[in-house]
């Protein structure tokens, strides 16, 4: 009884969300918009990875940003996807793994330098994976990469709040 009781308290991977639905807006490199019976219409923020930001009426946004937005469209707008939710953010957003016919979306767009991979937020198994294809990224000059000094999404969203 006591092992039951521990089992059922720990949790499991086996008990986390999965969505699953169409994607039907692409709202910047992170960030898509998923419609799906059963589920509605969810915002779901990408696990793990950070994309540049886009240009917005109060921020000029970054360099890249607008690419990773137009990557991730042309990989997801209009596609059926699955998305394994991890988290809920602030924002009441799905954080998630988003799987296209068994892809990880997420690692192609760190590993297409179109995102770094997000640190700060990043754990379990997909932590070594993220942060070794951020790395390959980086040395093969892929994406974002190709700029010498990039400045990371949260450092660049830390320095706007300074000026408002």
């Amino acid at each position: 009884m006591i092992i039951l009781l521990l089992l059922l308290s720990t949790g499991s991977p086996a008990t986390a969300e999965t969505l699953r639905g169409m994607v039907k807006a692409v709202h910047d490199g992170d960030t898509v918009v998923l419609v799906g019976r059963g589920t509605g219409r969810v915002t779901v923020r990408l696990y793990g990875v950070d994309a540049p930001e886009t240009r917005k009426p109060d921020s000029p946004g970054q360099p890249f940003g607008s690419q990773a937005k137009r990557v991730l469209m042309f990989k997801l707008l209009g596609k059926e996807v699955v998305a394994e939710v991890q988290d809920r953010d602030q924002y009441g957003r799905a954080v998630a793994v988003l799987q296209l016919a068994g892809r990880d979306i997420n690692a192609e767009m760190v590993a297409e330098g179109m995102a770094w991979a997000y640190r700060q937020y990043l754990g379990g198994p997909y932590a070594s994976r993220y942060i070794a294809l951020e790395e390959q990224a980086r040395r093969q000059h892929r994406g974002l990469w190709r700029d010498t000094n990039p400045q990371p999404p949260w450092e660049f969203r830390r320095g706007q709040k300074r000026r408002r």
